[in-house]
């Protein structure tokens, strides 16, 4: 036994080490190249709303007036916003849903870059290869298609859309199994102007309705690469029905044209010189690696089933302010040390062993937090101060067992093993429940979208975890070394001392 205690106790300390060095404020991350495993991470605290500031957009679900908007819908519409900002690599959102006023709050920690931010959730993001036939659209041209036309724009008419030049970008030959290649992302000035009402007051000609062959929900996938000279793409994937639909439509339309159309916009034309089959293609163009990135979440996650507008936009500063986060960390570190003096005057020796296991679980549980990570809100912390005080019961339970076995008349070791095998018990069961609470917690953020009860349910259940970690396996591991030095044996020093039971 002794020989295992020793290696837990080494566990234990390169455990602590490895905890106070991602502790550590300087903490320079995780980059190594190891053949072809490349890992390149920051470890470092991620704050929420109220703590660190960031942005809050407002959106409105963008439909004529009268008509409504169920809430269903708009359901739905927030399902693809939260996937879009989780694409972003935000953490720990706040996605709230208004359904009397047809409203998407949307709170974004930490994001400086508003307007990339609201160009990504807030799009559409409705991809469609449309049959312009023998006409050549221009990128950036604004489009009607079977599935609707744009939104806040007049359309232009088919008469308005200048023949093909004679560019790269547009007679580009395509080989069998070729993929079709996006000119460069538009501007918006490249949209042409509707045609006016003439001078008698005769409207303008309706404009002219495409043909969509495959949209975006017939993608299996979309994602960022490069082209042989290092320049960014799209590459997508049709599904089966997708792929048939594409096949079929470039076998009998081969020498005329076919536009890729994002959100009404046209991003490039290219013609079609051979059917393409294999249900492959690319979008290249001169967009940058982040317009390319914002594509891609746009066409991975769906459309929007419902446009939607920003009606409000700003930047929000830390709700609690440097003086209240200040406050609140006095607070903590009061809290711990009042907790750390009673278990030193109660239990004498053995608390300044539970002091220092506690010391050992704050250091881990802030290490997972960094490395996970977790979000830290003022909810979040108030459940790691919690599990704080879970962690000492857990110490206290197992004490006052050890005391029940010595006035049983059991020897010090003996009454720490079964101190120990006694309370494991209740610490087990009351530990559980506290999970499972956690757990409903966690789901009912999820659910109804209060991720502040999500944030305070993680960080109290990391806690559960490493404090069960802490007062059943490190402070078991000191009392066991403890009861075999010979100094350290007397009951008086131990502070475990009980009068025998009188007869």
């Amino acid at each position: 036994m002794q020989r295992n205690t020793f290696w837990i106790l080494v566990g234990i300390i390169i455990v602590a080490a490895l905890a106070v060095w991602i502790d550590l404020p300087t903490n320079p991350g995780i980059h190594l190249q190891l053949g072809g495993l490349k890992i390149d991470r920051d470890i470092r605290i991620l704050e929420g709303l109220d703590l660190r500031g960031g942005m809050q957009v407002m959106l409105e679900a963008d439909v004529p007036p009268g008509q409504n908007v169920d809430a269903g819908t708009l359901e739905a519409a927030k399902w693809v916003v939260e996937n879009r900002v989780n694409g972003l690599g935000v953490t720990e959102p706040v996605i709230q849903l208004q359904t009397d006023q047809k409203r998407i709050i949307v709170e974004l920690p930490g994001v400086t870059d508003t307007e990339r931010a609201i160009h990504t959730f807030g799009q559409t993001g409705l991809l469609e290869f449309i049959d312009t036939g023998p006409t050549y659209l221009p990128p950036g041209t604004e489009v009607t298609t079977s599935l609707g036309g744009p939104q806040g724009a007049a359309n232009p008419s088919a008469s308005s859309t200048p023949a093909a030049p004679s560019t790269p970008a547009a007679s580009a030959a395509q080989t069998p199994g070729s993929t079709p290649n996006a000119s460069p992302t538009p501007a918006a000035s490249a949209t042409p102007a509707p045609t006016p009402a003439t001078s008698s007051g005769q409207p303008q000609p309706p404009a002219k309705v495409y043909n969509t062959i495959v949209q975006g929900k017939d993608l299996k996938s979309a994602d960022v690469g490069f082209d042989e000279y290092g320049r960014p793409e799209i590459d997508f994937q049709f599904n089966d029905a997708g792929a048939k639909a594409f096949g079929d439509f470039t076998s009998s339309h081969v020498g005329q044209y076919m536009a890729i159309v994002l959100d009404k916009k046209v991003i490039s034309c290219p013609q079609i010189q051979s059917p393409i089959t294999q249900g492959k293609g690319r979008i290249t163009g001169t967009f940058s690696l982040t317009e390319a990135q914002d594509i891609v979440l746009q066409l991975k996650y769906g459309a929007l089933p419902v446009p939607l507008k920003v009606v409000q936009s700003q930047t929000v500063g830390p709700t609690l302010g440097e003086d209240s986060i200040n406050k609140s960390l006095i607070a903590g570190i009061v809290g711990f040390v009042a907790v750390g003096l009673f278990m030193l005057i109660q239990y004498r020796l053995p608390g300044l062993l539970a002091n220092i296991a506690l010391a050992i679980y704050a250091a881990v549980v802030f290490a997972l937090f960094k490395t996970i990570p977790v979000t830290l809100t003022l909810a979040g912390i108030a459940g790691f101060i919690l599990s704080i005080g879970m962690a000492v019961d857990a110490n206290i339970l197992i004490f006052e067992r050890m005391k029940e076995e010595l006035r049983a008349g059991k020897t010090l070791g003996a009454a720490v093993e079964a101190g120990f095998s006694r309370a494991w018990t209740s610490i087990r069961d009351s530990n559980m429940s506290t999970l499972i609470t956690c757990a409903i917690l966690f789901w009912f953020g999820s659910t109804f979208g209060a991720s502040i009860i999500k944030g305070f349910a993680l960080t109290l259940a990391i806690g559960v975890i490493v404090s069960l970690f802490t007062a059943v396996i490190v402070s078991h591991t000191f009392l066991r070394l403890l009861v075999n030095v010979p100094a350290v044996r007397e009951q008086g020093w131990l502070g475990l001392a009980v009068r025998p039971a009188e007869s």
